[in-house]
């Protein structure tokens, strides 16, 4: 398949609000974000933070969202399913929901500079109906990565909290047009304004049906993290949750957190309120 890749620059402007918003007391890992493949990231995050949550995002996509797009693909649908992976990286998430591919498969997958440039499986279908794969992110490595491999067929290269860009009106579209929205553990990074016209983009689309799974990091950011519910649910409807563990808690973190070892996970799946 033929995709499309869309690319704009993160502002350097330190005083420009745009970028990704951080939180001083969470680890973060600039340089790994930067690197060509996803080995550094296994090596320092997977490997050393034992990064276990993509189990859990996997098994959630299994029970709620994939039931779903089973039976519709069922009912002579022909329409491709349209995935978008909302600040998607190397594509972790992607690889657990998409093509079944656990933790211990993930990192063995991600092992070495060449391993990492073929999937060990291949992507699933619904009832043999094709999804059509967007990936959004504020890194251009990673959006190449993803592309190359045929993890994305199209990637947006942006920076979410610009919301003047260009690449941002191409965002929105492409989250109107989204049946499925992952967004794991990374809604954190981006401003209350940013995720509320998303998601109006996401609701106000063309899917009847569309879902979204979605994380919530512990013990970071609690109150955005609460505030942020808040938008989703006035916006989507709740269909389950679960609690989990994410990674181990870095050094700085735990510093930051006496006594915690473990940063911990909320999942949630959320879909389209019904028009009836």
């Amino acid at each position: 398949m033929v995709g499309t890749t869309i690319t704009t620059t993160k502002s350097k402007d330190v005083n420009n609000k745009t970028g990704v918003q951080t939180d001083e007391k969470k680890q973060h890992f600039d340089d790994i974000y930067i690197c060509d493949t996803p080995v550094p990231y296994k090596i320092r995050i997977l490997d050393a933070l034992s990064y276990v949550s993509d189990d859990f995002n996997q098994q959630m996509f299994e029970a709620h969202i994939a039931p779903v797009f089973e039976k519709k693909s069922s009912a002579a649908n022909t329409k491709t399913i349209n995935y978008v992976d909302l600040c998607s990286c190397f594509g972790n998430t992607t690889m657990a929901t998409l093509h079944g591919m656990g933790y211990e498969e993930i990192r063995d997958n991600w092992s070495n500079e060449t391993r990492c440039m073929t999937i060990d499986k291949p992507r699933r279908t619904f009832n043999d109906q094709s999804t059509a794969v967007t990936a959004i992110d504020i890194s251009p490595q990673a959006m190449k990565y993803g592309k190359t491999v045929g993890l994305y067929d199209t990637t947006i290269v942006c920076d979410l909290n610009n919301r003047t860009s260009n690449e941002f009106k191409l965002t929105k579209e492409a989250m109107s047009n989204a049946d499925i929205i992952i967004s794991t553990a990374s809604l954190v990074y981006l401003e209350l304004e940013t995720i509320a016209e998303l998601m109006e983009a996401f609701v106000t689309g063309g899917s009847e049906n569309g879902m979204m799974l979605v994380n919530f990091l512990n013990p970071f950011a609690l109150e955005k993290a609460d505030a942020t519910k808040r938008i989703l649910l006035s916006k989507l409807d709740f269909v389950a949750s679960r609690a989990t563990r994410h990674r181990r808690m870095s050094k700085l973190e735990q510093d930051n957190y006496p006594g915690e070892e473990w940063s911990l996970l909320e999942l949630w799946v959320l879909q389209k309120k019904s028009k009836k």
